[in-house]
């Protein structure tokens, strides 16, 4: 069935006439005009994917560089935790009306202006090294929180939206390696800078420099993507974005969504995964000198980019005949190692808070133990995030609900993050941080064993209705009674 160019109705499943199609959202259909043999390049799935990896690198990639320096390279933890708890506050917000700005402007627009706020936190902080002024240092966190809910949810949608179903794996972890590559960039910059500094303190300024430089790229990477109805898949399907819906509508269709019993089982894994963000940087600051900082940073991409490849290949590729197999396999796994993590960093932060170390890799001994206690936390964060991804992109074909599915995750795990950096802003003693860390972790196992069972079950549905021919678009949302 073909789909109206105005956008002004869509032929639900049932075969009826809908009149204000009820979301922003992306409607896969076969496209019977397309030439399989004769795509633009710029058009492809790939090029899309290398744009938002791009823009990911330069703007989020980049922002997680500074913040793996140890709370943004500066000397003084509060003022950067307090900062970013601010940042997180106003990007919850946005996250959550990332589809609202879509609908309004195209993910074209919405992905590059995302980016905007980005180099104005670095900025901020620059100005913070060179001056001591604190001002900049929360307008920046501002300026980039109300910019990055934006980006957030917009460049989730088009990484597992976009791609053609037998790409949606390999695409996903190919964006988180772009994301890492930032920390590998960044890090790598800022540890050539400050490598001679085997002192604790604040990083050289030249290194905001570079960094800012490198953000400002991302507004104009943002707008070589194409809308989605320009997008030429390989196996012919066509991805539709309705534009101008009424805002009632789409809040009814994210209201669906929140209540849907997959997302309620993963909430407390989404509210972990951006509660412990808080921890690792302060850590990083409190305990080890400026270099091992760099290295830090540098070091956690490096690990982070494996861990998220490794998540995708075991839950990806047919290893085992069962999808259910696989899935529980990679589960266990990352159960595993963010539980032995987690107990060892509440035995390493109680023998701290005792003896205080200032921590340089030129003493080995002491040095490996507490920054290989740093990689295992970057490690465990890596595989949990490509996981929640897994989950949320095998949720439905519709990707009009993946940005809604990503805003949600993203909105929830802003929130968790926004109350982190603010605990930790006050100060609180790590070893309380990691205690709570730990409970919040033992706290989501369950749920999130039985969020993975019912996503397995939810694939297998579609894979059901893939074979039968039937397309999921979305429908108008029916009045739930009470």
């Amino acid at each position: 069935m073909a789909l109206p160019s105005n956008g002004k109705e869509i032929l639900a499943v049932t075969g009826q006439a809908i009149q204000e199609p009820a979301a922003p959202i992306l409607v896969e259909q076969p496209d019977p005009t397309t030439n399989h043999g004769r795509h633009q390049f710029f058009r492809t799935t790939l090029f899309q994917l290398l744009v938002v990896g791009s823009c990911a690198f330069c703007a989020p990639g980049i922002w997680s560089a500074m913040n793996g320096l140890g709370v943004g390279g500066s000397q003084s933890p509060n003022l950067v935790n307090a900062a970013n708890a601010l940042l997180y506050a106003f990007m919850t917000v946005t996250c959550f009306a990332g589809p609202w700005l879509t609908n309004a402007i195209g993910f074209r627009w919405t992905l590059a202006v995302g980016s905007l706020g980005y180099p104005l936190y670095a900025a901020g902080l620059y100005v913070n090294n060179r001056t001591g002024a604190t001002w900049f240092v929360y307008f920046g966190a501002v300026a980039c929180g109300i910019s990055a809910g934006f980006f957030w949810s917009v460049e989730g949608a088009i990484a597992t939206g976009y791609p053609e179903h037998h790409k949606r794996g390999r695409y996903l972890a190919t964006w988180f390696t772009f994301r890492n590559f930032g920390n590998v960039i960044g890090g790598a910059v800022s540890l050539g800078i400050n490598h001679k500094v085997n002192h604790k303190g604040k990083v050289g300024y030249q290194t905001y420099l570079a960094f800012i430089a490198i953000q400002c790229l991302g507004f104009f990477l943002g707008l070589l993507l194409s809308n989605p109805e320009k997008v030429q898949r390989d196996d012919g399907t066509r991805i539709e974005a309705p534009r101008n819906i009424h805002w009632r509508t789409e809040l009814e269709h994210m209201w669906r969504l929140i209540r849907s019993k997959p997302i309620l089982l993963l909430t407390p894994l989404f509210w972990y995964f951006g509660w412990i963000q808080a921890y690792p940087g302060t850590y990083l600051a409190t305990y080890f000198t400026v270099r091992s900082r760099a290295l830090g940073s540098f070091m956690s991409a490096v690990v982070g980019t494996l861990a998220t490849w490794l998540a995708g290949t075991l839950v990806d590729l047919p290893w085992h005949k069962s999808r259910k197999t696989r899935a529980v396999t990679t589960y266990v796994l990352i159960a595993l190692l963010n539980s032995a993590t987690w107990i060892w960093a509440v035995y390493i932060q109680n023998e701290y808070r005792h003896t205080k170390p200032t921590l340089d890799w030129g003493n080995h001994k002491s040095f490996g133990r507490g920054f290989g206690l740093y990689l295992f936390e970057r490690i465990s964060l890596g595989m949990v995030e490509n996981y929640i991804y897994w989950c949320i992109g095998n949720l439905s074909d519709s990707p009009g609900d993946q940005i809604r599915y990503s805003s949600l995750l993203r909105g929830i795990e802003t929130a968790g993050v926004a109350v982190g950096f603010g605990v930790q802003a006050v100060p609180t003693a790590l070893i309380a941080t990691a205690s709570i860390n730990f409970a919040l972790w033992f706290l989501a196992l369950p749920f999130s064993y039985y969020a993975t069972l019912q996503v397995v079950r939810k694939f297998n549905k579609l894979q059901e209705k893939r074979g039968s021919g039937v397309v999921e678009t979305d429908r108008a949302v029916p009045e739930v009674k009470e």
